[in-house]
Order: structure tokens, then sequence, then C-alpha cells
């Protein structure tokens, strides 16, 4: 198996691991996870505070940084298990990974064989008559590394 096989079953395996974090998927509540799981508990922030061991004003900072996305993971983990929750971390892709992937080789492939074409036909050379898709698959599957799709270019 070479390297592109093996990037191309590594984005097929996770994509299967997070279809279903991408269905559930949900906004945060405007005042966090914390507020929230805490007010439906019944939970007073005094009461978090005791059984994270930190004070009363604390746990409105740790509120506050959650809603402002500046909170640390390990404070959210702690939280997390003083509600009696369990922290899940994931990024989680707007599409699949091979979707991707696919747009992001597709852009530099018509990047690259625009310039190809735009250099033949500087030398009077035509161009294939090919189809512009069977093309671009070609270019894609035997011409362009893996690693040239995500470097920046002009």
């Amino acid at each position: 198996m070479n390297r592109r096989q093996a990037a191309a079953l590594g984005r097929r395996s996770l994509d299967r691991v997070l279809t279903p974090y991408r269905k559930a998927a949900t906004r945060r509540p405007p005042k966090g996870w914390i507020r929230a799981i805490r007010d439906a508990l019944g939970m007073t922030a005094e009461q978090l505070a005791d059984r994270m061991h930190i004070t009363q004003p604390s746990v409105q900072r740790l509120e506050i940084s959650e809603a402002e996305d500046t909170i640390q993971l390990k404070t959210l983990k702690r939280a997390a298990e003083a509600l009696g929750c369990e922290l899940v971390y994931a990024l989680v892709p707007r599409q699949t990974l091979g979707e991707t992937y696919d747009l992001a080789a597709r852009q530099v492939a018509l990047r690259e064989l625009g310039r190809i074409s735009h250099s033949m036909a500087l030398e009077n050379q035509a161009v294939d008559d090919e189809d512009d898709d069977e093309r671009l698959r070609r270019f894609i599957a035997d011409e362009l590394d893996p690693r040239d799709i995500w470097a920046r270019r002009p």
C-alpha cells in the first residue's frame, strides 16, 4: 500500500468514526454548557464551587470563559466531572474528510492544469480533447502528491 492509498484509507476510517459526531453536532448554549447543565440540575454556583474545590466567583469566571471560548480544556474537564458529565473533545469536520480532500485536490489540479494548458498554448501545442473531469481525475491520481494539496501557493 502506497502513501496515497494509506491516506485515503485513513480518511475513510476517520470519516466513519466522525459521522455520528457530525450528525450530533450542536451549538453551545449562549451561556455555555457548564451554566446550562448546572441550571438544569438545579445546582448553584456555590454548590459547583464546593464540588470543584474553588470559590463561587471562580465558577462565575470559568462560566464566562467558556462562553467566550477562552476556557482551558483541563478546567472544562474538571467542571464536567463535578457536574457528573464526561467531556467529549473532537474536531468535527463540516463535511467528510474525503470531500474536503477532494475539493482541495480539485482546486490544485485545476490551477496546475490551467498553467500547463497556458504554457502549451504559448508554445502553439494543442491540448487533448479528453474530457476535463477525466483529465482532472487522472492528474490527481497520477501526478498530484497529496502533501502538495495543502501547501500555500499564490
